[in-house]
């Protein structure tokens, strides 16, 4: 049974303009979007900045309200909860930030941040017990309980992470949504995050939505990678298969510009045109007008959905390369 299953998503913004605000069109964030994720699996969510894939895991967890679609989390639609109800259920799914300065309170302690959680869901029982659970969260993560009565201006960028990951485990989610957690980190402690987040992640069963621009870092912790442009999943594989033979040409333009450490490669740059960059064109197949639709503009209902080419292999076009 799949833990957390998306279908069909739509989070747009409204585009005003005017004296009076009013709406003059929308921004397609996301636009009609589904997956889904086993308990204890990693789906690797990538595409540039503005393709979509932060807005698509806050409205996962609902920090944005979507404007279709459902999210379906052990089986339950959690889009169409509120309040209370929506508070309790909040605690199988977390969420870590991309920010490990601005997402913690200046102003409070790691006891604080951590230990928050843990009194708005009442998981302890005594201020012994907090203390406890607290100090246990702060080993499971590499830091020293010692540390707990110091703020987060005491730390470094990766050790702020750390916070960042305790205070999401202090609930014991059975889901955690990773908005790029190391994409503002230096390259060594990179590493260091992402084996500490594997390492929770057998310990605990957990299942991460992981999102992030580098390649080389999601085929190392993800299962299975969706590729999203402009709103859009383009491509769905397993990790290892997605790299070695991408099938969208989108998807094979982000591979062409991940680094290498041969400076000899003679891999070739691929580098999109700005038809192929256009809302439709770099979804469309040959069978209509080379300029992406009758009229040469083309429309986004043009755009084709997700079809398996392969067994697990999910693409919303070939590239003709």
């Amino acid at each position: 049974m799949n833990l957390l299953e998306v279908k069909n998503l739509k989070v747009y913004f409204p585009v005003k303009h005017g004296l009076f605000s009013r709406v003059q069109g929308y921004v397609k964030a996301v636009d009609d979007v589904s997956l889904h994720i086993l308990p204890g699996e990693t789906l690797g969510l990538v595409g540039e900045s503005g393709c979509g894939k932060t807005t698509l895991g806050r409205a996962i967890i609902r920090l944005l309200e979507p404007n279709a679609g459902s999210v379906l989390f052990e089986g339950e639609d959690i889009s169409q909860l509120h309040g209370d109800e929506l508070r309790r259920r909040r605690r199988k799914f977390q969420m870590i930030f991309q920010d490990p300065y601005g997402s913690l309170n200046p102003r409070m302690t790691v006891a604080q941040i951590v230990g928050e959680a843990i009194d708005i869901h009442d998981l302890a029982d005594s201020a012994a017990a907090r203390r406890a659970r607290i100090t246990d969260l702060l080993r499971a993560v590499g830091l020293d309980p010692s540390h707990a009565e110091r703020y987060p201006h005491e730390f470094s960028g990766g050790q702020r992470q750390r916070i960042g990951i305790a205070r999401a485990l202090a609930v014991e989610p059975k889901l955690i949504v990773c908005d790029e957690p190391v994409s503002a980190l230096d390259v060594s402690v990179q590493a260091q995050i992402v084996n500490l987040l594997m390492d929770l992640q057998q310990e605990r069963g957990l299942a991460y939505l992981f999102i992030a621009h580098d390649l080389a870092v999601v085929e190392h912790i993800s299962h299975r990678v969706m590729v999203m442009y402009l709103g859009r999943a383009v491509e769905l594989a397993e990790a290892k298969k997605l790299v070695r033979a991408p099938k969208h040409p989108y998807t094979q333009a982000l591979l062409s510009a991940v680094p290498v450490m041969n400076p000899d490669s003679k891999r070739k740059r691929i580098v999109l045109s700005d038809q192929e960059r256009s809302p439709i064109a770099a979804f469309a197949k040959a069978d209509r007008n080379e300029r992406g639709g009758p009229d040469g503009s083309g429309s986004v209902s043009d755009i084709p959905p997700l079809r398996e080419v392969e067994p697990g292999h999910w693409v919303s076009c070939i590239a003709e390369r």
